[in-house]
């Protein structure tokens, strides 16, 4: 599950690192996701158009991990300890009563906006359950490793309905987004709007694969990536196969480059500077969202063996605007695609 900003690090301790870490590096930071709402207004106005109805009655349904969630009604109140679970209540245009860390959630995401004043129960790992439960959720959506994670009997001792996600699942990253976001729908009876905002991701992956397919790219092979600053040095972690903006840019019809070994959840590695040369040639992405611990791209320019690349050389090499959450939902899928579309097809 999600424990810092970069997920699933935990994971990433029994990748093998096969180089030592390179001195660090950045290059200009893109704006912003294009379209990302600035306010709760920009919420408003998205779901204003909304014509999907909400399901009334009991809900009865089985959580990821196979818990069975009673509900008198479908949940109106809904506090959330996850990001990417935030983002698909809010694109179902349900406003959570609570959230873990705000801060975080807005400087990382854009696809949605927070509306101002959301309650704020600290961090993802630790949240307050004196400030949760004081925003009297009828619902609490929590990413959990197992059926007895501990967060779960926690939460469940002051009896409040638990709704426990998985955080990623590497054989199917794309239907995992999907189905996550329609598990949700189902809890708050938002399935007939989930329906009809797959349905529109569905159409738009169509048209942008039309797009890199009519554009005349030197190759197809491309690795994303991201990274930090430790201890001095520059950490990359690639996305390989199973991560979601790798399973993204496969659905455009491009290539995967990266062949190390990755954590079968997220499809996550880590390497050095050095070990990017390892995928050839391949086109280069990679986030651009300024880290408040550290700009590990700005450390990047700097180093001789980045500046070697075929991708930098040629400059096929670029960050993805900031705030596009690369473990989000359908909002943050869509403007991982129009990324990747804008980069490949400008002229």
């Amino acid at each position: 599950m999600i424990r810092t900003p970069r997920r699933a690090f935990a994971a990433l301790a029994a990748v093998v690192v096969t180089t030592a870490l390179a001195a660090c590096g950045t290059t200009e930071v893109p704006e912003r996701a294009a379209g990302a709402p600035s306010d709760a207004a920009a919420i408003s106005e998205s779901c204003a158009e909304d014509a999907t109805t909400t399901a009334t009655g009991p809900v009865s349904m089985s959580d990821d991990y196979g818990r069975t969630v009673e509900l008198d009604q479908p949940a109106q109140r809904v506090a959330v300890l996850e990001w990417q679970q935030t983002e698909d209540l809010l694109t179902l245009c349900i406003p959570p009563v609570a959230v873990a860390d705000v801060e975080g959630f807005t400087t990382w995401v854009t696809a949605e906006a927070l509306p101002e004043g959301t309650t704020d129960v600290g961090t993802r790992q630790e949240p307050n359950l004196d400030a949760l439960y004081a925003a009297d959720p009828d619902l609490i959506i929590v990413e959990a490793s197992g059926a007895d994670d501990e967060i779960i009997a926690q939460l469940e001792e002051r009896e409040v309905p638990v709704l426990a996600t998985q955080g990623a699942d590497g054989a199917d990253p794309v239907g995992h987004m999907k189905g996550l976001f329609s598990l949700i729908a189902e809890a708050t009876g938002r399935t007939e709007r989930a329906d009809a905002v797959l349905a529109q991701f569905d159409q738009h992956v169509a048209a942008s694969k039309d797009q890199v397919a009519d554009a005349d790219l030197p190759t197809t092979d491309f690795l994303y990536f991201d990274g930090w600053i430790d201890g001095g040095n520059v950490a990359i972690r690639p996305f390989g196969q199973g991560a979601l903006f790798t399973a993204l840019g496969e659905e455009l019809g491009l290539t995967p480059a990266w062949s190390g070994e990755v954590d079968p959840a997220y499809g996550l590695g880590q390497t050095d500077i050095e070990g990017l040369v390892a995928v050839g040639d391949a086109n280069l992405f990679y986030t651009a969202t300024e880290d408040p611990a550290g700009n590990y791209v700005t450390e990047l320019e700097k180093n001789d063996i980045w500046t070697s690349l075929p991708a930098v050389q040629d400059e096929r090499a670029h960050g993805f605007p900031e705030g596009i959450w690369t473990f989000g939902g359908p909002r943050s899928s869509e403007q991982a695609i129009d990324a990747y579309v804008e980069i490949l097809t400008a002229s």
